[in-house]
């Protein structure tokens, strides 16, 4: 576990180095992912994809809705929720944030068998499982 955390940490390093020029945070940086990756989504859905509790995720929801980068719309399929909608603007940096992530992943993966990233796939998501 301590080898994940290492690899964690030096993965959010990396891609906030590539990503320097737009100053996001990590949390930043993973959400953007998320809602490029799911469209839009509600609070609780983005915090389950990011793993990032709700109470802090508001923060980083604030940051990137001053910056420009999503607004809240009202769900229509739940009145007392929000749907997090990137912008424009949102959706371009998005696409540079996964690209970046996509760049690395390419880098990272791009020696190994398709039995090693079978491998890696079945130990994350056996990790995703038992939290």
């Amino acid at each position: 576990m301590l080898a994940l955390q290492r690899t964690t940490h030096l993965t959010l390093h990396a891609l906030s180095i590539a990503l320097a020029d737009l100053n996001l945070t990590a949390a930043e940086i993973n959400a953007l992912a998320n809602l490029a990756d799911s469209g839009a989504l509600n609070v609780s859905q983005l915090s389950a994809g990011t793993g990032i509790k709700a109470s802090t995720l508001t923060n980083v929801l604030d940051r990137l809705e001053r910056r420009g980068y999503l607004t809240r719309e009202l769900d229509a399929a739940d009145r007392r929720s929000f749907r997090l909608v990137l912008t424009e603007l949102g959706t371009a940096v998005a696409a540079r944030v996964t690209d970046a992530v996509g760049d690395l992943e390419g880098r990272a993966l791009g020696t190994l068998s398709a039995t090693q990233i079978a491998g890696f796939h079945a130990v994350i998501t056996a990790l995703q499982e038992a939290s």
